[in-house]
């Protein structure tokens, strides 16, 4: 073979220079999909109920039967990234997530819908878990890795954002199998365009860190820890069966912990919680989304239950929320973290948030948009969109990058079950507050008289100051935690 050949050999065998930013908007799309499909949901629940004949009690499970598996799978699906390759794992979870979307907007039965929502809740996760970890690792250079992780939180938050809006104009303008069927064709983009923008990355192999009792436990443990507090508000906190899936799921989590400790390839090696900042910013981010569902959720109720807003305008109330977290994720918060360091605008950021809670109690039943919800929602964009990167920055840097897919893994994991937990916390709180009969005789859009909208006002009210309350935690844990750590966005492993 000749000289030229061999050079034309290598340069055909060279892999092709895509731009990282290609890569990071990929990736992107791809997370804003799997978020949306979280909320959008939620809008559309009556008319599936009326399509498909599902009784009180199962339609819970529509959003159930995809947060179970989802919350689950998340660790595990990481770390097979790191094990088989970051890139795979997450173009299969797209593949899986969208192929499922198709068949849940064609089910035509409880059951049937139930069953592909579960398919996609196990596509979601193995698509998501490796998202963060490929973001993170785009770019060496810390103002660059700053911009990268800002535009994956607001990815994360936009998306939670924006569901509720689009599920009320498919539902309005289409029909409610529109809500699944949207995800096909953006998951064949984000597939097609992954298959060349997102770079192949090195894998370890599956002998080099396969701990399929570890896998087992952690998969078994998070499912039934995630399907014992959804369930809990139907069969009651203090239930028989409540009490003993929850001993249940926590003994399975207890000898994960056993067995990561003892096993010689772990899933999850324990030593990266040596990291105060791993650990600080995994703590932080549990206790914040616990507290930022209370927005989503009973400050949608607020809109339509109180302010008597139609599901579409109430979904249209949170875009300058998601325009702020925008503006300030993607364009200042990479400046802010170079110039002031992580640890401060994460602390900002949170005292912002707790803030906005403690300014939503206030709150009034015969109050306006731009007087009693505006203001305060504003401000928790400000504050999300300092501190969301700030927190992402700080626990993935304290990584090496070929355990970017176990630490996103985690990241999302705590951010699942952070979630279910705050909102279960927040609905018992409200259930409590509003057990009367006043409050009860108000329907869907709080037309059971000012008696009723300020019952559930107060409701309302109690869950904005629990979830002020859980972020002000996390500032304590951050702050305490993070003492005497470095504040700026290198990567070490402190």
């Amino acid at each position: 073979m000749t000289g030229r050949a061999v050079t034309a050999k290598a340069v055909a065998e060279r892999p092709r220079a895509t731009s990282p930013w290609l890569t990071i908007t990929v990736l992107c799309i791809g997370q804003v999909m799997i978020v949306v499909d979280q909320n959008i949901v939620n809008v559309a629940l009556p008319t599936v109920q009326r399509g498909l004949g599902f009784s009180a009690e199962n339609l819970v499970w529509v959003v159930n039967a995809y947060v179970v598996p989802f919350g689950g799978l998340l660790m595990l699906a990481g770390r097979l990234g790191d094990l088989i390759g970051r890139k795979r794992v997450f173009l299969v979870g797209v593949a899986l997530f969208s192929a499922a979307s198709l068949l849940c907007g064609f089910a035509t039965s409880e059951a049937t819908l139930i069953g592909f929502r579960f398919l996609q809740g196990v596509g979601g996760a193995i698509a998501s878990a490796c998202i963060l970890g490929m973001v993170a690792t785009q770019f060496t250079d810390a103002r660059r890795q700053a911009q990268a992780i800002g535009a994956y939180s607001f990815a994360s938050a936009g998306g939670g954002t924006v569901g509720p809006l689009l599920g009320g104009v498919l539902t309005d303008l289409l029909s409610w199998h529109w809500i699944f069927f949207i995800n096909a064709p953006i998951g064949a983009a984000v597939i097609a365009l992954g298959l060349r923008a997102i770079r192949k990355d090195e894998s370890q192999g599956l002998d080099k860190g396969t701990d399929f009792l570890g896998a087992a436990l952690a998969t078994a443990g998070m499912m039934l820890l995630v399907y014992t507090i959804v369930d809990a508000e139907q069969a009651g906190w203090a239930s028989a069966r409540t009490l003993l899936l929850g001993v249940l799921a926590l003994a399975l989590l207890a000898g994960f912990v056993v067995r990561q400790a003892r096993a010689e390839r772990p899933l999850l090696p324990l030593r990266l919680f040596r990291s105060r900042r791993l650990t600080a910013a995994n703590a932080a981010q549990f206790m914040v989304i616990a507290g930022m569902f209370g927005l989503l959720f009973f400050g949608t109720l607020y809109l339509q239950q109180v302010l008597g807003y139609s599901a579409l305008a109430a979904g249209l109330g949170f875009m300058p929320v998601a325009a702020v977290i925008a503006a300030i994720s993607l364009g200042l918060s990479a400046r802010l973290i170079m110039k002031f360091g992580q640890r401060p605008l994460l602390y900002l950021g949170l005292v912002l948030i707790t803030a906005a809670f403690v300014l939503l109690s206030f709150s009034r039943a015969d109050g306006t948009y731009s007087v009693d919800f505006l203001p305060a929602s504003l401000l928790m964009g400000i504050g999300f969109g300092l501190a969301a990167p700030a927190m992402m920055g700080l626990g993935m840097a304290a990584v090496a990058p070929e355990e970017s897919g176990i630490a996103s893994g985690l990241f999302n994991t705590t951010q699942q079950i952070g979630g279910a937990i705050g909102l279960a916390v927040m609905s018992a709180v409200v259930t409590a507050r509003t057990s009367g009969p006043e409050a009860g005789s108000a329907d869907s859009f709080g037309s059971g008289g000012e008696a009723a909208r300020s019952a559930l006002l107060e409701g309302y009210h109690a869950a904005f100051l629990t979830a002020a309350g859980f972020v002000a935690a996390a500032l304590v844990l951050a702050f305490v935690l993070l003492r005497g750590t470095p504040g700026t966005t290198s990567r070490s492993h402190s």
